[in-house]
């Protein structure tokens, strides 16, 4: 199943790579860092930084974009994405912008093209709140976190 979204590249973003998913089955594409022209973001160990991906977007009505952490600099500098994942919303058209966050223990260094996070567009199934007198019963019932085992 495909969908078309629309993007328009502001000023700062003209020149990079539009999202792309890196092979035929992928379910995100990759955003990159729409920083200055030779310039670059150092994170320091527990530091967080709101990076620009340079471009709006129109996503069609009944689906949202969720950005998502990218795993190899998750795996290899403890880099993710602070809200992850992060929700934009068909009637958003501001500037798409991703929350880095270091959690590793070196200085991370992104440079402008870097490829910093991922987007996954999916339907959404926006839900009717109804209130009742009292819910059904389960085997759960009201056991919350970590009651289900280790």
């Amino acid at each position: 199943m495909t969908v078309s979204v629309r993007l328009t590249w502001l000023a700062h973003g003209v020149g990079l790579p539009l999202p792309a998913l890196q092979t035929p089955q992928a379910a995100g594409a990759d955003l990159c860092a729409a920083l200055p022209e030779g310039g670059q973001l150092t994170l320091a160990p527990g530091q967080r930084a709101l990076v620009p991906c340079g471009f709006c977007m129109a996503l069609p009505e009944g689906f949202e974009a969720q950005l998502r952490p990218r795993s190899g600099l998750a795996a290899r500098h403890g880099v993710t994405l602070l809200n992850s994942p992060g929700t934009i919303d068909a009637d958003y058209r501001g500037e798409v912008k991703v929350i880095l966050v270091n959690l590793g223990t070196e200085d991370v260094v992104i440079g402008r093209g870097e490829r910093i996070a991922q987007m996954v567009v999916a339907p959404v199934v926006q839900p009717v709140f109804v209130a009742v007198e009292e819910l059904d019963e389960t085997i759960r019932g009201s056991g919350g976190f970590g009651s289900t085992g280790r």
